[in-house]
């Protein structure tokens, strides 16, 4: 039982420690270094019907003096897939990072994709969120009593 209980409070501490380190942004000493400047991390998809397409796309420009290099952007779940530029970004050019959430699963989406490069700030975090509800049922034609029909006999 103190095995368990001393394991427990074992994995507690390394939760809190692994996030700890992930707050803080790694940032590089290279003045010249490039950096990477996104139009918005947030996206909004509001409510999307479960099935339909929910793709976005985060739009970022190299704001310094040397190529801008991504590595593959990580997802929170599989079921947000990103697609990156694979060439290295000039200095003033612009690319996106295209993301696709699967609408399989009705619910809430949160999710984050962590982008990470050879950038001043070399990890940035991008956020999806939105609501995926059921897709509404095909109406059924009503039943109707029509009692002029004729009925047809063999």
């Amino acid at each position: 039982m103190q095995k368990l209980i001393f394991s427990f409070v074992l994995m507690i501490l390394a939760a809190f420690t692994l996030q700890a380190q992930d707050a803080q942004p790694a940032v590089s000493a290279d003045p010249n270094a490039p950096e990477i400047s996104f139009d918005k991390t947030v996206h909004d998809y509001g409510t999307v019907v479960q099935n339909a397409d929910a793709t976005c796309e985060f739009k970022f420009t190299n704001t310094g003096k040397e190529p801008l290099i991504l590595q593959k952007p990580i997802s929170s779940c599989g079921c947000t897939v990103p697609t990156w530029p694979q060439e290295p970004i000039l200095p003033g050019k612009s690319d996106v990072i295209k993301v696709t959430y699967s609408t399989h699963n009705i619910g809430p989406i949160n999710k984050t994709i962590t982008v990470n490069s050879n950038a001043k700030t070399a990890r940035v975090v991008l956020s999806i969120k939105g609501n995926v509800i059921a897709k509404p049922a095909d109406k059924v034609p009503e039943k109707t009593n029509d009692n002029s029909a004729t009925p047809i006999q063999k």
